[in-house]
């Protein structure tokens, strides 16, 4: 019994220590002109919530957003 608690102990802690709160901090600029930012805090993987975040980058014309995890 000691044996099984011990291995759910650590199956517990492993499986925590892969999910954890990154934020994705979002810039838009205008011609290079800085006119805004959001911030959003996604839950995950770092290498899943990098794909996230890295997908809300746009352009549009001479407006663009590039987002990164902060």
């Amino acid at each position: 019994m000691k044996k099984l608690m011990i291995v759910l102990g650590v199956a517990l802690f492993t499986m925590a220590s892969c999910s954890k709160d990154y934020t994705c901090k979002c810039t838009v600029t205008d011609a290079g002109v800085e006119v805004g930012s959001t911030s959003s805090t996604i839950t995950g993987k770092k290498k899943d919530v990098t794909a996230a975040c890295d997908a809300n980058d746009a352009s549009v014309g001479t407006l663009s957003t590039n987002c990164e995890i902060q």
